[in-house]
């Protein structure tokens, strides 16, 4: 994790973390870093957004740091995050940004880049453009006159990326009734159109965006109305997005939620079973539950593990051929149609197998039985964050708690990697027992690090 991106870009609080004046910088050392090898005279670079207030705000700043330094820049409007992943390749584009603070409240913004491949930027190249910024490790080439760049505008944006998920299915939902939750996001622009177009029918939540209520009680991050709603209308299933609509957690016709991790095992069964499982092997990360790693057992499915987030994932599934991973919390990435989560193309590919199978979603996600697991958020300071792997407190308090679980559970404390937070989960077989010792672990961190 570096200086300025955590896990997934530049994140803070809009006009106060992330002012005007470091996107402005941001846009202009990462044109300079991105675009050395550009064969155009003025590379293009895509911007898109979620719903937040802040994002006309914010893009402005980008798209004034982009122009300053020669390049053009192509404004879609409100999209998913993996919209511009997809669309940076289709418009041959020499970079992509999307300014979003993703499941965060609408204080939140951020930015996260994309190289023309329509993959995340690595590490280094992320380094390189921190060291510009902060450093003045590179001058930055300003323009004059007519060098300078052009802002352009796109018109069709959603409509292909729209078609491009669309195609993702050769299976029609006709006689399917479902509700899509929208976060009051980016999916309030194209959810409906998806899913009406494949023949589903749909009743839409949270689609009334108006800059403040992104993420407020609704959504991925918050699923619970979906829940209620699904079992008291007798609907098929339920699909809740978040802010930039590259999450999705699903509910069954019960009113039960189905997380990423049995979105990934039904998925990721259906393959194996169609052979298309390539290596028949699902990326999770350490935060997956142990069910998930049962259910592997138990279906022959190898199993590889990451660090917490979906960049390594990508990185894992990337470097060893693999084509299905993700998150717990919802972001999948199915590697055969993107490069990046997407939580609309993994409701397609969800329902798709729900309507090939011929069951309820409910009996699909019975494949896994989810242990019990508890996830306390304590937040810390800047500087506690800082502090936390060499907390000799910490440490021993986690070391307590593992030894008491005796093999029957597990431990994962960590820093997140997006937010001022440190995150003690704990898993096992007595809901109480873990409990406790969650709470024992959490007021150690609060008390060393906030």
């Amino acid at each position: 994790m570096g200086r300025l991106f955590g896990t997934d870009g530049v994140r803070g609080i809009a006009n106060k973390d992330l002012t005007n004046e470091l996107a402005m910088k941001i846009g202009a050392a990462a044109a300079t870093v991105l675009l050395k090898e550009a064969k155009s005279a003025k590379p293009t670079v895509l911007i898109g957004k979620d719903t937040r207030a802040s994002g006309d705000m914010l893009e402005a700043a980008l798209t004034a740091g982009l122009c300053s330094v020669g390049c053009n820049v192509l404004s879609v409007g409100i999209v998913p995050t993996p919209a511009v992943a997809y669309l940076v390749g289709k418009y041959e584009c020499e970079a992509g940004i999307m300014i979003s603070a993703s499941h965060n409240p609408c204080e939140y913004n951020g930015i996260k880049i994309f190289q023309k491949t329509g993959y995340k930027l690595d590490d280094a190249i992320e380094e390189e453009i921190e060291a510009i910024i902060l450093d003045d490790a590179e001058p930055i080439n300003y323009k004059i006159g007519g060098d300078v760049g052009n802002r352009l505008y796109s018109k069709n944006a959603v409509k292909d990326y729209i078609a491009h998920v669309v195609s993702t299915t050769d299976v029609r939902f006709d006689g399917m009734t479902v509700a899509l939750d929208c976060a009051n996001g980016s999916a309030s622009v194209c959810a409906k159109d998806i899913f009406t177009s494949l023949g589903a029918k749909c009743i839409m939540l949270s689609d009334t965006p108006d800059g403040v209520n992104i993420n407020d009680n609704c959504g991925s991050t918050h699923p619970e109305e979906l829940m209620r709603f699904v079992k008291s209308a007798n609907l098929d299933l339920g699909l809740a997005f978040d802010g930039d609509a590259d999450r999705m957690l699903a509910v069954d016709e019960n009113g039960e939620l189905v997380d990423g991790d049995k979105v990934i095992a039904i998925c990721a069964k259906r393959m194996k079973e169609e052979g298309r499982l390539k290596q028949d092997t699902a990326v999770v990360t350490v935060m997956s539950n142990m069910g998930f790693f049962k259910f592997c057992d138990e279906e022959k499915i190898n199993c590889a593990r990451t660090a917490v987030g979906d960049r390594y994932v990508l990185e894992r599934m990337l470097k060893d051929g693999y084509n299905i991973g993700g998150e717990q919390s919802g972001h999948v990435i199915f590697l055969d149609y993107a490069t990046t989560g997407d939580g609309e193309l993994s409701g397609v590919q969800l329902i798709e197998t729900v309507v090939k199978s011929g069951k309820k979603l409910s009996e699909l996600a019975s494949v896994m039985t989810v242990y019990p697991q508890v996830l306390i958020n304590v937040r810390v300071s800047a500087e506690g964050k800082q502090k936390y792997n060499n907390d000799e407190y910490i440490i021993a308090a986690t070391q307590k708690a593992e030894m008491e679980l005796m093999g029957d559970g597990r431990v994962l404390v960590r820093v997140s990697g997006t937010e001022p937070l440190v995150r003690v989960m704990l898993e096992g077989k007595d809901i109480d027992h873990i409990q406790r010792l969650g709470e024992d672990i959490a007021a150690v961190v609060k008390e060393r690090l906030s």
